[in-house]
């Protein structure tokens, strides 16, 4: 595992470890038909708390284990300003996100340098 991947792989483990501290995990799963969304972010089927669970970090889990490469960018943390607004207590939740965005920015910088 490349050290971009270290720190995609680090920087999910505490936007789950905050989504669990804040009470923004859910332990009962999704209905069936809430997978099938077709908005950005699966707005139109569940809270973005919910995408985070049960989409975004499976799916970043998923690219790590199989060494599938991160697209270029990354706008969760955009998304996570909207979504938290005035919710103190995710604050640092909409920081982690931040961060994974700059991560994935950074990495598709170096792979621009390398191979553009």
């Amino acid at each position: 595992m490349g050290k971009m991947q270290e720190r995609v792989q680090a920087k999910i483990a505490e936007i789950e470890q905050e989504m669990k501290r804040i009470g923004y995990w859910q332990s009962e799963p999704l209905r069936p038909e809430q997978y099938e969304f077709r908005s950005a972010f699966a707005m139109d089927t569940m809270a973005f708390s919910q995408w985070l669970q049960f989409i975004f970090i499976p799916r970043v889990k998923n690219m790590l284990e199989s060494g599938e490469k991160f697209p270029p960018d990354s706008q969760n943390g955009a998304q996570a300003v909207r979504e938290f607004d005035g919710d103190d207590k995710a604050q640092e939740l909409v920081s982690l996100l931040s961060e994974f965005d700059e991560i994935i920015r950074q990495g598709s910088r170096g792979w621009r340098r390398l191979f553009g």
